[in-house]
């Protein structure tokens, strides 16, 4: 167990209809991450919370959200700044879809509207040979299936960040910033339930994609996020 808390930093809270199917984005990574009790804390900065030092957390998870970064709401430019800072105390971060958008902005990237259109579904990831090597990836395998469900990307990544991983309709699906700091285009946190809940309460249906299995590796990234993340810091 760590010593010192997990942030979830969640930004909004999903429509109506998927609350009441499968509740909230915080609810998805306890449960995913199998993080307890004592060893997490949620924020809530879009309902004017203030974001924790950096100096008294183990990492930080920046969920998904139905905003925009584009939209540069007061708690998103808010959250952007405390990235900033985060990174300067070498925490470690996972940014998960609009957290993996808002880290690509917040260090200098570009976000916006994808120009391949929407992507949903189960869909497949490569990894690029580059993230063979990075300590939280080389478990993974050169091709592996994600839950995926967004509008906007990663246009540009920041300088000096890595591209680690792409799907056919996305280039940006892993960035790595730091040996502390990655993010995510896809939803490692997603159950099968889940993502049926956000296409029910959704006009915009999800793309089909392939026929491609329940995704697992996603899961276990995530997992071995929470789990070592100063190991994982000292070792990427």
């Amino acid at each position: 167990m760590n010593a010192l808390p997990f942030a979830i930093i969640q930004f909004e809270t999903p429509p109506a209809g998927v609350m009441a199917q499968v509740g909230e984005q915080q609810h998805w990574f306890i449960a995913a991450a199998g993080l307890q009790p004592d060893a997490w804390l949620i924020v809530r900065p879009d309902l004017g919370e203030a974001l924790p030092d950096p100096a008294l957390l183990s990492g930080a998870i920046l969920s998904g959200s139905w905003a925009m970064v584009t939209d540069h709401a007061e708690w998103s430019e808010r959250t952007a700044a405390w990235i900033r800072s985060a990174m300067d105390h070498q925490l470690p971060l996972l940014g998960v879809c609009y957290g993996h958008q808002l880290m690509a902005y917040a260090l200098g990237g570009k976000v916006g509207d994808n120009p391949r259109g929407w992507e949903g579904g189960v869909q497949q990831i490569t990894r690029h040979e580059e993230g063979a090597e990075d300590v939280l990836l080389g478990a993974l395998p050169g091709q592996f299936s994600a839950w995926l469900s967004h509008r906007q990307s990663v246009l540009r990544p920041p300088t000096g960040a890595r591209v680690l991983a792409s799907s056919v309709m996305d280039p940006c699906q892993i960035v790595r910033y730091s040996p502390q700091a990655l993010s995510v285009q896809f939803h490692p946190e997603f159950t099968s339930a889940i993502m049926a809940a956000c296409q029910q309460n959704s006009s915009r249906p999800e793309a089909a994609g392939e026929a491609l299995p329940e995704p697992s590796w996603p899961l276990r990234l995530l997992q071995n996020f929470c789990q070592q993340p100063r190991a994982i810091a000292r070792l990427a």
